[in-house]
């Protein structure tokens, strides 16, 4: 019987690997833990090679969770029944197909001036106020929360409740499932009502594009776009938010970095690249998948039945892929990243967080070329209460 790890993943000290999941790392490529909520324990994948193929192959399912007391981080599961993260191929597929036509490259080609206007203005509230200024206030929790929501047209004077019930659909805590219940419960029949208003009136926005189909194709259900909007609004305010802050906070904080950055501007790309892989935006693992029948990764049988768990943040680390994981190294020859997943659950809207991500960062640093911490580093602090990592408050001077 394999060692049972129990694996609460609640390190949160600045942007420190997790030393638990390092550990993990070290005993070998599959583990078995025990994690916060569930029914049961899990296994956990942790290399690059292994976690490409429990992502991969049919027999590893994310629907055959549905309807179980999954092992998990959060009190209340995060996603629902009904969402496109718990789907498998054909089904997610025409799904995954519908939402990917409003995020090609092109698209998001279209959209970057639209979130270069939005963050010029959100740097223009800050100097406007004066230093020192919130930065994750301010710019990281505002921008991709403002844009996603005008992707979806939700009114301006609604978008605040939106961040602040993806923030609470996140929180750890077990006191939090009834407020994280609430939350979900709330945005599924916002977005069932704004879906059903679209289809009356028509338009250009993202729930409209998602809605059309192509000759041939079945078209999505009031309720499975409903679901599919309350999916790109969690995942909107997840990722580019925390990386806005902790690449800000990293550039800060590493004066070799930001003196590339300010001199080799053209740079950017790659060093986001560096930094999205390096890391550790999140606590823990996501949503786990079934076993369909018994299979071998990397060598351990799992038995049909089974939860498996992957972790991203340990694949961006294998040195099998990365040498040197732990440096940061932006002369690092090209490869992929997991930051947004893998496979057939590969975020969609990827290349639409990276644009807010490097426009953010590029609007940030080139307005205001003075800017700095405006507290000793150890001083900012950092959230305990969810699965993200990433400071609660980043005051700046420039």
């Amino acid at each position: 019987m394999a060692h049972v790890a129990d694996c609460p993943f609640d390190f949160s000290e600045q942007l420190a690997f997790d030393p638990s999941l390092g550990r993990l790392m070290a005993d070998g490529p599959v583990s078995r833990v025990r994690l916060p909520y569930g029914e049961a324990e899990a296994w956990l994948v942790t290399t690059f090679d292994g976690v490409r193929q429990v992502t991969t192959d049919p027999r590893f399912s994310r629907a055959g969770i549905v309807g179980r007391d999954y092992p998990r981080m959060t009190p209340e599961p995060i996603v629902s029944p009904e969402s496109l993260n718990v789907m498998d191929p054909p089904r997610s597929t025409r799904l995954r197909h519908a939402a990917a036509r409003a995020f090609t490259q092109s698209s998001v080609k279209r959209m970057t001036p639209a979130i270069e206007s939005v963050a010029h203005r959100l740097v223009d509230e800050m100097v406007e106020q004066g230093a020192p200024a919130d930065l994750a206030l301010g710019l990281s929790a505002q921008l991709p929360n403002h844009t996603i929501c005008a992707l979806l047209d939700v009114p301006v004077a609604d978008r605040p409740l939106m961040l602040r019930h993806t923030q609470q659909m996140l929180a750890t805590a077990p006191e939090a499932r009834q407020a994280a219940a609430a939350a979900k419960q709330h945005l599924r029949a916002y977005f069932t009502a704004l879906v059903a208003e679209r289809r009356k009136e028509g338009g250009d926005d993202l729930i409209n594009t998602m809605a059309a189909c192509e000759p041939g194709e079945e078209p999505l259900s009031d309720d499975e776009l409903a679901v599919l909007a309350l999916t790109l609004i969690l995942s909107g305010n997840d990722t580019a938010t925390c990386q806005i802050s902790n690449i800000a906070y990293t550039l800060l904080t590493r004066p070799e970095l930001l003196g590339l950055l300010r001199s080799r501007p053209e740079r950017l790309p790659r060093l986001l690249e560096e930094l999205l892989r390096h890391i550790p935006f999140r606590k823990g693992v996501g949503i786990p998948r079934v076993a369909l029948e018994d299979v071998k990764v990397e060598g351990v049988l799992i038995r049909a039945g089974d939860f498996v768990h992957v972790s991203y943040l340990a694949a961006n680390r294998d040195p099998a892929v990365f040498p040197d994981p732990d440096v940061l190294d932006v002369d690092r020859a090209p490869h992929p990243h997991m930051t947004f997943g893998w496979g057939g659950h590969h975020c969609i809207a990827s290349t639409f967080a990276v644009a807010e991500v490097g426009t953010a960062i590029e609007v940030l640093f080139t307005r205001l070329p003075g800017l700095r911490l405006a507290v000793p580093a150890e001083d900012v602090r950092w959230d305990t209460r969810t699965i993200r990592r990433f400071p609660l408050e980043l005051p700046v001077t420039w």
